[in-house]
């Protein structure tokens, strides 16, 4: 009986240590586990270039501006960045076709030209073209003497070409006309363009969009770029109050979203996207491209399946409420005459009923005569860059969305809602079929790869003027001593070293006279 019973407790105690050893085994496991996902979670929390995803955003969050990642704009000098010379090499002039946007991209390449030739830039001329029928030139939009007085450390500019007096008889320099290649590499301005400056004393280049390369390897280069665009480049104090009536009137009651609808017919024609509209618009659009646009063959479901058409007004509704916004969402409208009419207009202000334009919130007697020039433009310009999000419909050829997008990036990483078409397409395709379980769950998978106006790597196609990080930014604690942000001082440093090559060229001036 006694050998039983402590055979008994023997087996008991086995069971018991096999139980524990179990025990201990699975928390171990659980253990490993634990540690597992703790360290992904850290990783993910401590990335510094991911999209947002949804389950980490709310449209409150939205309404914000993006997370910064320590980033701040910075375009100023972070090496040695000479002033002009006080000896001109030439004067340049160039003339930028296109809208406002077009030639906005190309005066900035124009002050880097003359930076790169040691050459006095005449201020750029802006293209009556004729799409816009506008002539009001560079003093109708922009403010010279702002312009003028921001680049000084870069380079000289004038008004003008000066006048020249030889043998007694007073007459203009004449720039010899020059066609620069399509995106120009630097090389082509340091060899082609410098030797006809040196014949000539000054060269016209036109016409001058794209045409120069986007990509330098020359990080100050490209700041000089930022200088020009989100510095120099300000528009006229009227144009400046009267955007910011629009947005003080916006933002009245709150948040609003400004919106680039470009369902207009130019781009509509571009993409080939005719097949929604009625024989008629059809005949139309085909005109239009064929008499504006190289001929191509384009078939629709084609060009739609993989992304290429501008979203119709209710594509972009549906996306907006996928994302989380409601009807009380304050949206204004950057575009042109909308195609098509009013009925494609109809489910998205069912959608959204508070839509907005510069014509219906601003004081309609000063932008009637130029609702579709220069003026309107640079005013949604400014309206959308000081909105607190803003939606591009389609980025591709648009000058306007690609600029405004960058800007806002500059701005302080303003929310950017930037839809991914091609992702979007068969989503929306399935939908017009009449495959809609899950709708709403699939855009919000699309859209939550987004960087939501976020600093990002850039990727050709994308633009430089689309997204100048990191060249354009810097960090205060920087983990690579190439990011680190320029003293505070760099415009003191910049104007003494101005002031010396002034007075060194002064000098020789004034020993001659006495």
């Amino acid at each position: 009986m006694g050998r039983r019973t402590g055979g008994a407790n023997r087996h008991q105690l086995k069971l018991i240590g096999w139980s524990l050893k179990g025990l201990l085994g699975r928390l171990s496991i659980a253990v490993v586990v634990l540690l597992i996902c703790t360290i992904s979670l850290l990783s993910t929390t401590k990335s510094t270039n991911q999209p947002v995803t949804r389950s980490q955003i709310s449209v409150d969050e939205l309404w914000d501006t993006a997370a910064s990642d320590g980033w701040r704009p910075s375009s100023a000098p972070r090496s040695d960045w000479p002033p002009p010379p006080a000896e001109t090499s030439g004067y340049l002039r160039v003339r930028c076709n296109g809208g406002l946007n077009q030639q906005r991209s190309a005066i900035c390449n124009a002050v880097l030209a003359a930076r790169i030739l040691n050459a006095t830039l005449v201020l750029p001329e802006l293209d009556a073209n004729s799409f816009w029928h506008d002539d009001s030139g560079f003093h109708g939009i922009y403010d010279v003497e702002h312009f003028i007085n921001s680049l000084k450390y870069d380079v000289r500019i004038v008004e003008k070409l000066p006048d020249i007096t030889k043998g007694g008889k007073t007459k203009k320099i004449k720039a010899v006309q020059i066609r620069p290649p399509r995106d120009a590499p630097i090389s082509w301005y340091t060899t082609v363009a410098v030797e006809e400056m040196k014949k000539h004393g000054a060269i016209y280049l036109t016409p001058f969009s794209h045409r120069m390369a986007e990509e330098i390897y020359n990080p100050e280069y490209q700041r000089l770029r930022c200088r020009v665009n989100y510095h120099a480049l300000r528009f006229k104090p009227n144009i400046m109050k009267l955007s910011q009536s629009i947005v003080s009137k916006l933002r009245a009651q709150g948040h609003f979203m400004s919106i680039h609808l470009r369902f207009e017919m130019d781009m509509l024609a571009f993409a080939g996207c005719f097949d929604i509209f009625m024989p008629e618009e059809q005949k139309i659009l085909k005109k239009y491209r064929e008499e504006n646009f190289a001929k191509k063959k384009l078939v629709y479901s084609e060009r739609r399946a993989i992304g290429k058409c501008p979203l119709t007004p209710e594509e972009v509704g549906l996306i907006l409420r996928a994302i989380g916004f409601d009807n009380s969402t304050r949206i204004y409208l950057a575009a042109g005459e909308l195609f098509g009419g009013k009925r494609f207009m109809k489910p998205f202000r069912t959608l959204f009923p508070h839509l907005e334009n510069h014509s219906s919130v601003g004081p309609v007697e000063e932008l009637s005569q130029n609702t579709r020039g220069l003026l309107g433009s640079a005013v949604d310009y400014m309206v959308c860059l000081l909105s607190d999000v803003f939606m591009p419909t389609y980025d591709g050829p648009s000058n306007f969305a690609n600029n405004l997008m960058g800007h806002r990036l500059y701005y302080g990483f303003r929310t950017t809602i930037q839809p991914d078409r091609k992702a979007l397409a068969p989503i929306f395709i399935d939908r017009e079929k009449g495959r809609t379980a899950g709708f709403e769950e699939a855009v919000r998978r699309v859209m939550s790869k987004a960087h939501f106006g976020g600093p990002h790597k850039r990727i050709p196609p994308e633009s430089f003027y689309t997204n100048s990080w990191p060249e354009c930014f810097c960090q205060m604690l920087p983990k690579n001593p190439a990011d680190k942000c320029p003293p505070d001082n760099v415009m003191e440093i910049l104007n003494s070293r101005l002031q010396t090559e002034e007075n060194t060229a002064v000098e020789p001036l004034n020993s001659k006279s006495n």
